[in-house]
């Protein structure tokens, strides 16, 4: 049996959108996206949203817009994007200890990172589950800093109820392997209109009307950037795969949380792993699910499993503190911080999509307990 670590949940209407873009001749950012990002915003629960190419580029558009110059608090445990927009927007990255259970920040050692040069926070969500963010935003209150949330795996994720991306500034992503995939694609959202037209206007080589919004003008022709800006918009054609993508996306978290509960009690009398386990008040949408090794050899496992033709991974190793990069120019070390340090050498990766059968499921609790 062979099963894919994801595999993004498609059908025919994303397929009939597309072609309608296609047919319509309007192929970049245009009347879609303004539907996506309507959507998008009404689901989170924000006033403004904007889609771009990226989630990393809705990180550095978030640094830069917001004007950040100093310190920037994040966790290590996350993928480099989310250390790298800081650093390719101005800012510095200072890293924070995660939480063992969760693998999301630690709201006590953020407290301990903060100095006079501190302007704000970044918590990553990780693998669709919640920070602490009642914690988190009364730090940020406490200090006056900026909170941008790097919710690029937690479309949908809850704390106290309260969607991610509705904290402060959210960051999602469309990648393939998320809760829902536009291929490539990104989301800002905000209830700031002032930062809402800066990130506009910096998606779109500094000018603050879309091609699509000019139509609507006198002169439509006349383009004037009131900013240096980039190139950041997300096509016409991927937006329609997003508007479809928003209507199934309760549907494809319902069927990750089913998968990971079946999971769970397949796996739960290991002794060798721990399950992941949410932390309270979160709901948890599992853009990945992981299981930690408390004995035994990591890489062997997850060599077993791809095996068995299970495409497990890893998520994440090394951390971003122990990447060339950030040791040489930021003066990591190992050592640093040990629980991020040691859940990098322990945690694994296994196959989460909508699509999966009990019989996969099946196989994989199955093969565990067998290679374990």
């Amino acid at each position: 049996m062979k099963i894919p670590l994801s595999k993004p949940f498609l059908g025919q209407e994303e397929f009939n959108e597309v072609k309608k873009v296609l047919n319509s001749g309007w192929l970049t950012h245009g009347p879609k996206n303004e539907e996506f990002e309507t959507a998008f915003a009404k689901y989170i629960g924000v006033d403004y949203a904007i889609s771009l190419n990226s989630c990393a580029s809705a990180l550095f558009a978030a640094v830069k817009s917001l004007g950040l110059t100093g310190e920037v608090i994040l966790p290590s445990f996350t993928f480099v994007a989310s250390a790298n927009a800081i650093v390719a927007a101005g800012a510095k990255p200072v890293f924070a200890e995660v939480e063992w259970q969760s693998g999301n920040i630690d709201p006590e050692d953020v407290k301990r990172k903060i100095t006079s040069r501190t302007e704000a926070l970044m918590p990553v969500h990780f693998a669709g589950q919640a920070c602490r963010m009642d914690e988190i935003m009364k730090i940020a209150k406490k200090h006056k800093l900026s909170v941008i949330e790097d919710s690029a795996e937690a479309i949908g994720a809850k704390y106290r109820g309260t969607k991610t991306g509705l904290f402060g500034v959210g960051c999602f992503s469309f990648f393939p392997t998320k809760n829902i995939t536009t291929g490539e694609g990104g989301m800002v959202t905000t209830n700031d209109k002032k930062l809402w037209q800066k990130i506009k206007a910096l998606a779109g080589h500094g000018i603050s009307k879309t091609t699509s919004q000019r139509l609507r003008v006198k002169k439509p022709w006349y383009r004037a950037a009131a900013m240096v800006g980039y190139n950041f918009r997300m096509s016409n054609i991927l937006a329609a795969i997003g508007v479809e993508q928003m209507k199934k996306l309760e549907k494809m978290n319902n069927l990750r949380r089913a998968h990971a509960a079946y999971l769970n009690e397949g796996l739960k009398n290991i002794s060798s792993i721990e399950i992941p386990t949410p932390t309270k008040n979160c709901f948890h949408v599992y853009q990945m699910y992981t299981i930690k090794l408390k004995k035994g050899n990591r890489d062997a496992l997850v060599r077993k499993l791809k095996e068995r033709g299970i495409e497990a991974s890893v998520h994440f190793d090394p951390p971003v503190h122990l990447q060339p990069f950030y040791m040489k120019n930021f003066g990591c070390r190992k050592g640093d911080l040990p629980i991020t340090e040691r859940l990098s050498q322990s945690i694994i990766t296994l196959p989460m999509f909508p699509q999966l059968a009990k019989k996969e499921l099946g196989y994989i609790i199955s093969a565990i307990k067998e290679v374990v």
